[in-house]
């Protein structure tokens, strides 16, 4: 729980904190366009929004945060735009894994890591190795990542045990596939989109199934700690049945 003061009310509330927090990073583009800046510079921006959310999930104690990073469609954007999205991971966690690592951050990525560059592949092993022991906020950027090709990866997993006899098929459940996805941390409580899209885009689809979906219109660059307090808040006034009554 924590107190915080909405701006618009001027209301205090005590709200309950999500455990894991998802968020789908939308409006780069859109923010450098109405700037008649190129892409790659609302990606750049981008950045500062990533380390406002992860300062922010650490002051009000969330668990996890899950960060959309690159999909496994980004693939078809333009090269330039590609290439510099490759780039980003690196140079963030070269200036950013120190402090990550001395707050108690631990960093795991989700997603087919074969087929980034090496740099990129290199930068995100260093600091999953280097937080591996690390206990507080677990950060997690969804890379090459896709719902689906999660859940098809999974499948495979468990089809080649099925098929080695060392599971049996009436053993299959959600615990087992669960445990075999690329994220290996908890169900999402709450999903925030920036931009405005009211989608999923192929994120987290098992994580996600009972979790609360918060949309804002702010563009990523500018999402603050007010707007991400904004969605707790939001949050909060929802009842979460999980198909109960």
């Amino acid at each position: 729980m924590f107190k915080w003061v909405n701006p618009k009310t001027k209301i205090e509330a005590e709200l309950s904190v999500p455990e894991h927090v998802a968020i789908i990073m939308d409006g780069n583009g859109r923010w450098a366009k109405k700037r008649g800046l190129p892409r790659i510079m609302g990606h750049r921006e981008g950045m500062k929004s990533i380390r406002e959310a992860v300062r922010t999930a650490q002051e009000l104690g969330i668990r996890s945060l899950t960060l959309y990073a690159f999909s496994t469609e980004n693939w078809t954007r333009p090269e330039e735009e590609v290439s510099f999205l490759m780039k980003l991971p690196k140079q963030f966690l070269e200036t950013d894994l120190k402090e990550l690592h001395e707050q108690n951050v631990r960093v795991l990525v989700a997603g087919d890591t074969s087929k980034l560059p090496r740099e990129t592949r290199e930068a995100v092993d260093e600091a999953r190795e280097r937080t591996v022991a690390n206990t507080g906020l677990t950060l997690v950027f969804a890379l090459n990542y896709g719902g689906r090709d999660e859940l098809v990866q999974a499948m495979r997993s468990i089809a080649a045990d099925v098929q080695s006899g060392s599971v049996r098929a009436d053993d299959i459940d959600d615990r087992m596939i669960g445990e075999r996805l690329m994220t290996h941390v908890q169900d999402v409580d709450l999903v925030i989109r920036t931009s405005g899209e009211q989608r999923l885009s192929n994120f987290l689809l098992w994580q996600s199934a009972y979790a609360e979906l918060h949309f804002t219109e702010v563009l990523w660059p500018e999402f603050k700690r007010e707007h991400f307090v904004e969605a707790i808040e939001s949050y909060n006034a929802r009842t979460r049945r999980f198909g109960g009554v």
